[in-house]
């Protein structure tokens, strides 16, 4: 933990979603453990987990998964892993850690990452966090505007400019698929809600999965509260789905980090 990020109490658990393929990246490995900054991508953000006291991190492994558990290896704090045997979506993915937080409390707060997302910021999740307790909320994310949205689930809002849902590039109207407020898949849930509205999911009827996005309006719709906070800068929200995209990521993740060691300097 660095000395400006304080850990968070009571202490939040994780979810790190770990389990895909990545088939585009033109190698065997799972995709979360190509290297950014020399290390394993999937390290990454269960480090940034880690800094604001989270315990314990579900990493969810499904490809490839001795490869993952190797890179977490070594990890700070409590790290378990869960098996998604079959790859049906996030929202399965998710159900999928719920027997390893068996020893959680259901009032707990849980943040779910993924784990292809290394340039998240440990203020961006202490934000989450901190917006998520103080109203009190079943669910929080965090939102970026994007120039380009192709491919991000895009945020709809209401007339009045409150989160009605995410909808997902492949269900999107053509309206939708012009907002550019996207969801990076940063979110923070009360655990026991969460696990709760899984179980109401319907499977996509174009793609056959099991979508957490579909989480949040279903609690909005049971009376539960909805928040959103635009904290996260678009650069941080760059996809990893090519060689090409990851050199950019580990170009950016170096950069800082050079810049972060020249103030310390």
């Amino acid at each position: 933990m660095n000395d400006t990020t304080p850990s968070l109490e009571p202490r939040p658990c994780a979810i790190i979603l770990a389990a895909g393929k990545g088939t585009r990246m033109g190698s065997d490995l799972p995709k979360v453990v190509h290297p950014v900054g020399g290390r394993p991508m999937v390290s990454i953000v269960a480090e940034a987990c880690a800094s604001v006291g989270c315990s314990p991190i579900v990493a969810v492994v499904g490809h490839g998964r001795e490869h993952v558990e190797r890179a977490l290896e070594g990890s700070s704090g409590d790290v378990r892993f869960a098996l998604q045997a079959e790859q049906l979506g996030t929202g399965h993915a998710v159900l999928a850690a719920e027997a390893e937080l068996g020893d959680v409390s259901p009032d707990a707060d849980v943040l779910v990452l993924c784990g292809d997302g290394p340039l998240i910021r440990e203020e961006t999740i202490v934000k989450l966090l901190d917006t998520h307790r103080s109203s009190n909320a079943a669910a929080t994310l965090a939102t970026a505007v994007v120039d380009d949205p192709a491919g991000y689930g895009r945020v709809v809002r209401d007339d009045q400019g409150r989160f009605a849902r995410i909808v997902e590039q492949k269900n999107a109207t053509p309206d939708e698929l012009a907002i550019r407020e996207i969801n990076p898949s940063y979110y923070c849930f009360k655990l026991g809600p969460l696990m709760d509205a899984l179980r109401h999911v319907e499977r996509n009827p174009k793609t056959g999965e099991y979508y957490l996005t579909d989480v949040p309006a279903l609690l909005l719709a049971g009376g539960a509260r909805v928040e959103v906070v635009d904290a996260v800068p678009a650069e941080d929200v760059l996809s990893i789905n090519t060689p090409e995209q990851l050199a950019v990521v580990d170009r950016i993740y170096r950069q800082r980090h050079a810049a972060a060691e020249g103030t310390r300097a």
